[in-house]
């Protein structure tokens, strides 16, 4: 049986903790789909279709994910993938509580769903997009944080 896993989240922007989960992702399951939320109360930096082509270009080495943007609930959109997992990342503790009531009601509404979570690796557990914005917005290097697509693209966007 062939098993696919839904990764998903806002990615905005990408960062190299989210490469490494995908990265590792893709030698536990035969399938990921990289799934961009278009999540516009968030007031993203970059648009939907920015963000899927940014993910494109940083995880396009890895020849069984797919990106993919959304705009609908998680569980329509990972039944819609053919995904039998959701993969979530913890960075520290505190992501811990949140993520665990997301795994909670996504098993509600699609008992028929997993959600995993992976960690990623230590040098990166501090990385956030949050955090990559605002540090690239003051003008810091981020270099050791994003993908050099990824750092390029705020750069344009921020200056």
């Amino acid at each position: 049986m062939s098993v696919t896993v839904l990764y998903p989240g806002t990615f905005d922007p990408i960062t190299r903790g989210h490469v490494d989960l995908v990265e590792r992702a893709s030698r536990l399951f035969d399938h990921v789909v990289l799934a961009i939320a278009a999540s516009p109360s968030k007031r993203p930096l970059f648009i939907l279709e920015e963000r899927v082509a940014l993910a494109e270009e940083v995880v396009g080495h890895i020849p069984n994910v797919e990106v993919r943007g959304f705009n609908n609930l998680l569980v329509n959109f990972a039944r819609s993938c053919g995904a039998q997992v959701v993969l979530r990342g913890l960075r520290a503790v505190s992501d811990f509580e949140y993520e665990l009531q997301l795994a909670a009601l996504n098993r509600t509404l699609a008992p028929e769903i997993e959600t995993m979570f992976l960690s990623p690796a230590e040098k990166l557990a501090y990385v956030s997009s949050t955090m990559v914005k605002e540090i690239a917005a003051l003008g810091g290097d981020v270099s050791k944080m994003v993908p050099p697509a990824v750092e390029a693209a705020l750069n344009n966007r921020l200056r």
